[in-house]
């Protein structure tokens, strides 16, 4: 049925032409959705000589720096505790302070069942219960047995030993053991693929490693050949007490017979406490370039980077891989303050998760955390599907959207999809869209800031305060680092430039690692040490500075490409931009320094992508479609007028593009596990589109 004005009385009447109003709004200006209804950054934080008044970092030199936060302009915090400076010290800290509290909690398995999918295929499902908790004191008797247990299998301090496992309770409680017992822990992705993983193992030389029967099963079992020194497999799961039948006399172990040999009274004396300077952890980064590398993180390094903040009384969820400094770092800074921390998965994560039986809960809903980590691909995608839905909406439902959005209530909810008590959202990984950063704002009802750091610095560098709702930028300086601007020419970045200073960006501080594993020639291009003996770590990053002591990052070193004609181009900036078209789930920008343009490879959003195919009359399955030239003209065409919209240079915006099919996950090997595009296996998984886009084929 039709509304008619005539039909309304006056006060409808005004509300109609209200709605009509908004209704043009957001129909021509989608754009402004979701900034009107959360209003500008200005008018949220001020004017930029306003946001100048409430500075976060200070530079007493000049515009290149040092920048520091302004509670630690006269010295760095090395850690949070006076004494504790390693990292077994810090658990038995917190273990005295708490030791009744929940510490780690685990969700109990209540029923697990094959579901058949309308398309055949079938995904298994699983009914959970309610959480399970270690208290901090429980926890530490874990560790402590697993330490002992681990050194009378023959581990040895300053030995590396290797976890190769999934994010969960095990892996916590396995890195305290080793952390007691000055066992450097070398981590690797649950993700990385059979080479990779046997590179690392065979560079750190280990013994011993720590997994869970599926990944043994599945991915580590096929490579044992490979690592010949390897003899002791330690898996957490609980189940079975044995495992025959492996090559060359390796022994597979069950976590819990490893502590209760290590309960032992007379393998307690076996310990070897660490010392600040020593080995805590070798992460392998996925890397997006070239084979992992082992980044060496001591002690101290660890204690000053998660200088951050948590509350006594805060629930973190734990589902991001612990092999990832943000994950580890994020939980390490909840145990330091006594926080409880519940497991999770992607799969299991919420009531409509992949593998949660539908009519049961997921794991925010039952653990309803305070505190949560999140990757920006993640949260792009919950935006562009919100805003999908927006579109599909008729007059009235639309309009009652964005009048809607003014009253943070309605968004109950939604942010009931977290949980509903999430006070703190941080992004990491990589640079967070304004768009779906003020989303989540409104949408959650909490902050949403950014943080910025990397392996190399302990995953610490800088971070936004909570009452900061600007976009686009990564807050100022944490307590534990200075931040300097170095010159960039080739790229036009200097530290004098106006109105702010820009330049490479470079980390100083204790939370600077001690470099790349077994890599001498990378550590002398990528670290220096200064006449004070301070460690310094070139991140290859862009930044600028504002006035108020906020970092931005505008560029990366690696990213630029320099044209036939003379032109610099961006990558990263590029494929930033184009992300806001509703086509583009991802892109990866690519350029020749032989040729004139930019060209692109496309991972289409496959609901806008079969609207559109339909609008035009164009037929096929999913494959077909991708590979359709007159589909690729058509999603060129859109990214085209979103480039033109966000006023990228000619030059900047791809002439041809290809569409792929499939999405780029951490197992396809095109994105690391934090979703960064890995350009080398991109350019070699699409040479043959290369060529062609670029006239050879």
């Amino acid at each position: 049925m039709k509304l008619k004005e005539e039909d309304l009385n006056p006060m409808l009447l005004l509300l109609f032409h209200l709605m009509v109003w908004i209704y043009t709004l957001i129909t021509f200006l989608p754009s402004y959705l979701l900034s009107w209804a959360l209003k500008t950054d200005s008018a949220l934080y001020g004017s930029e000589e306003e946001r100048a008044k409430r500075v976060k970092a200070h530079s007493v030199l000049g515009p290149e720096g040092p920048y520091r936060a302004v509670n630690a302009t006269k010295k760095l915090v090395t850690s949070m505790h006076l004494g504790v400076d390693t990292l077994d010290k810090m658990f038995e800290y917190a273990a005295m302070r708490f030791p009744h509290r929940d510490c780690l909690g685990t969700r109990e398995v209540i029923s697990e069942e094959d579901e058949q999918q309308n398309n055949g295929k079938v995904f298994k499902k699983v009914v959970l219960g309610e959480y399970h908790w270690l208290s901090y004191e429980e926890a530490l008797t874990a560790a402590s047995q697993l330490g002992s247990g681990l050194a009378s299998l023959g581990q040895r301090p300053k030995n590396n030993i290797a976890i190769f496992c999934e994010t969960r309770a095990e892996w916590i409680i396995a890195a305290q053991a080793c952390f007691m017992y000055n066992f450097p822990l070398a981590t690797f992705y649950s993700t990385l693929g059979g080479p990779a993983i046997a590179h690392g193992l065979n560079e750190t030389q280990v013994t011993h490693i720590i997994t869970s029967r599926e990944l043994l099963e599945t991915r580590l079992k096929a490579i044992l050949i490979e690592v010949p020194r390897l003899q002791h497999i330690i898996v957490v799961d609980n189940t079975p007490t044995s495992w025959p039948g492996y090559p060359r006399g390796i022994t597979v172990h069950n976590m819990a017979a490893v502590q209760k040999r290590g309960s032992r009274p007379e393998n307690g004396k076996l310990r070897k406490q660490p010392l600040a300077s020593d080995i805590a952890v070798i992460m392998y980064t996925s890397g997006s370039t070239g084979i992992p590398k082992g980044v060496m993180i001591s002690h101290s390094n660890i204690l000053a980077g998660i200088t951050g903040m948590a509350d006594e009384k805060d629930t973190y969820i734990g589902y991001l891989p612990l092999a990832h400094v943000l994950e580890l770092s994020a939980e390490l800074v909840c145990i330091s303050h006594g926080a409880r921390i519940g497991y999770s998965s992607p799969q299991t994560l919420a009531d409509q998760s992949t593998k949660i039986k539908k009519g049961s809960k997921g794991d925010t809903s039952v653990l309803q955390p305070t505190l949560m980590a999140a990757v920006p691909e993640i949260m792009d995608r919950i935006y562009k599907n919100v805003m999908t839905k927006v579109e599909e909406m008729n007059f009235v439902q639309r309009t009652l959207f964005i009048l809607d959005s003014l009253n943070w209530l309605v968004f109950r909810k939604i942010r009931s999809l977290l949980g509903g008590q999430t006070r703190v959202l941080l992004s990491g990984g990589a640079p967070l869209s304004a768009a779906t950063q003020r989303f989540m704002n409104v949408c959650l009802c909490c902050s949403v800031g950014q943080g910025y750091g990397l392996t190399e610095t302990c995953g610490a560098g800088t971070i936004s305060e909570m009452w900061d709702y600007s976009t686009g930028r990564v807050g100022g300086p944490l307590v534990c680092c200075e931040i300097k601007l170095k010159d960039w020419v080739e790229g036009g970045y200097r530290s004098t430039d106006k109105p702010r200073p820009r330049g490479e960006i470079v980390i100083g501080g204790p939370n600077i690692t001690m470099g790349y594993y077994k890599s001498e020639p990378k550590n002398q291009d990528d670290f220096f040490v200064d006449e004070n003996g301070q460690r310094w770590f070139c991140t290859g990053d862009i930044g600028q500075f504002h006035e108020d002591g906020c970092l931005e990052i505008i560029d990366r070193k690696k990213d630029l490409v320099k044209l036939q004609a003379g032109e610099y181009v961006s990558l990263g900036k590029v494929e930033a931009m184009l992300k806001n078209c509703p086509l583009v789930d991802n892109i990866c920008a690519y350029a020749n320094s032989d040729e004139t343009y930019v060209i692109g490879f496309v991972v289409p959003n496959q609901k806008q992508l079969l609207a559109l195919a339909d609008q035009y009359g164009i037929r096929g399955s999913w494959e077909e479609l991708c590979n359709s030239k007159a589909m690729e003209e058509l999603v060129l065409k859109a990214i085209t007028e979103t480039a033109v919209a966000v006023q990228l240079e000619r030059f900047e915006i791809p002439r041809k593009i290809c569409l792929s099919p499939d999405p780029w996950t951490p197992e396809t090997g095109l994105v690391t596990d934090a979703f960064k595009l890995k350009r080398k296996n991109l350019k070699t998984h699409y040479q043959d589109d290369i060529e062609r886009m670029y006239g050879g084929k």
